[in-house]
């Protein structure tokens, strides 16, 4: 009989070729973990830039046919025509959007994980993972004031975490509702500022619910007294108020406070959208601007951001873990001897299923270097913020947009339009001097510092700010 009849293929066929242990898999996994460690150790990584299409297709041609060109061809591609195609977003001076910085034990512990073998949706299937990312996300609970009972998932980013917690407003909201005998509302609301973040309008059209988005004040913050309007404007159609924990533009906290207050005399899911600022508050210089968040419902935070772990990680933290279970669990025949039981799954928490284990590089960076060394990188981060718009503030020509409250600096060049920012940003890109992308607001052109990374200096800041002149 032969193995298309159901017998058991021969070593060193091409059936097993790809997973049997052999000379070429040992061949294959010594030069990708070379390379891996060739690249977690250098210290002069260059930035890189992107190619075009027709440039790529020029260097790289066609790699996949019938045969295979072999892991060394393959590896040798990627090292030297992909890899140097793309922006390293951990090098110190990536300052657009916003930077990734991970640890080198995270980037370590990320192999591991994919090395594995670990399914980390099911407390059956992957309960020593799903023990050890339930450890970090309590770490980051009591970071953040909200109680012991607290808990989550770690998902793909933060614009899954803000749809998956208000998925699970609404679901409260409805179940309250129906509970009560009351009518539903004929559309149902998320009351935000107007400077949110747009992963809250995306989450709102999966939803199909309306966005009533509040002016903030003049230096972006939204408070308790402008939302109240929306509340009494709105009444019961609304589920949920979204506050921002340093917004993506400007760095900008909202009054989390004032606005939690509200919920002594309104009923609404609070959700703090910190995917970027939220872990400010391990620092002492920003911790105070947080008040509130105690308060809330439901919370992210991207530890692929200022958390030091690599792509992709959000943290999803419900106050009442429940209420994400109760929205978010899928069944099925086949899931029952998961679903009916009392274990932690997380793949009841939020608007998934299949999910990697991708809290696990956070949970062994912090175990390996300790919260200390997170609270003294966090904190360097928003002091040469502070540092950097001081300077601002000295040089004839240039203007801070804002004051920094996080580690967001955003600046305008006197006289530039939007063609001298693009034209400056673009050559310090191809000069390999910087990436740092023009951004905007109100109408007018800006510049942009987002800082996250340690081995960011102010003397990388200096420089690009000498190429304005």
């Amino acid at each position: 009989m032969n193995a298309a009849r159901g017998t058991t293929p021969a070593a060193g066929t091409q059936t097993t070729r790809m997973h049997e242990v052999s000379k070429e898999t040992s061949d294959i996994v010594d030069v990708v973990l070379e390379y891996s460690r060739r690249r977690i150790l250098s210290s002069d990584t260059p930035l890189d830039k992107p190619l075009s299409a027709v440039e790529l297709d020029r260097l790289a041609g066609r790699s996949i046919d019938e045969n295979g060109i072999g892991a060394t061809r393959a590896l040798a591609l990627f090292e030297h025509v992909l890899a140097p195609a793309c922006i390293t977003t951990d090098h110190p001076q990536y300052l657009s959007f916003i930077p990734s910085a991970p640890t080198k034990a995270a980037i370590s512990f990320d192999l591991v994980v994919s090395a594995s073998a670990l399914y980390g949706g099911s407390w059956l299937e992957g309960a020593g993972a799903v023990f050890a990312e339930n450890e970090a996300l309590g770490w980051l609970a009591r970071e953040f004031g909200l109680p012991e009972t607290s808990g989550g998932v770690f998902v793909q980013g933060g614009t899954l975490g803000n749809l998956s917690a208000l998925v699970a407003a609404r679901e409260r909201a409805r179940l309250r509702v129906t509970e009560s005998g009351e009518e539903q509302p004929r559309r149902w609301v998320i009351v935000c500022s107007a400077e949110a973040h747009s992963s809250i309008a995306s989450a709102a059209r999966v939803m199909d619910v309306e966005v009533v988005p509040v002016a903030p004040r003049a230096d972006g913050v939204l408070t308790g007294e402008s939302v109240r309007g929306a509340l009494v404007e709105h009444g019961a159609s609304v589920f949920a108020v979204v506050a921002t924990g340093g917004s993506t533009n400007f760095g900008v906290v909202d009054d989390i406070a004032s606005i939690a207050a509200l919920k002594d005399d309104f009923e609404f899911w609070l959700h703090v959208d910190g995917a970027y600022g939220l872990a400010a508050m391990l620092s002492p210089l920003a911790r105070h601007r947080f008040a509130g968040v105690e308060h809330a419902d439901s919370v992210i935070v991207d530890p692929h951001k200022w958390l030091f772990a690599p792509f992709d990680a959000c943290a999803l933290i419900y106050r009442d873990p429940e209420t994400g279970r109760r929205a978010h669990t899928q069944h099925a025949e086949y899931l029952d001897t998961l679903t009916e039981t009392s274990d932690w799954s997380p793949s009841d928490y939020a608007a998934h299923l299949t999910r990697r284990a991708r809290g696990l590089p956070l949970w062994f960076s912090l175990a390996t270097y300790g919260g200390q060394a997170y609270r003294d990188a966090v904190t360097h981060s928003i002091q040469l913020a502070l540092d950097i718009a001081a300077e601002i503030e000295k040089r004839p020509g240039l203007s801070l947009v804002r004051d920094p409250q996080l580690s967001v600096v955003v600046f305008e060049r006197d006289g530039w339009a939007k063609a001298d920012y693009d034209r400056w940003s673009a050559r310090l890109l191809n000069e390999q001097h910087a990436f740092v992308t023009p951004s905007s607001h109100a109408g007018r052109p800006n510049a942009r510092f987002a800082i996250i990374n340690p081995l960011t200096t102010f003397e990388h800041l200096i420089g690009i700010l000498d190429t304005m002149e």
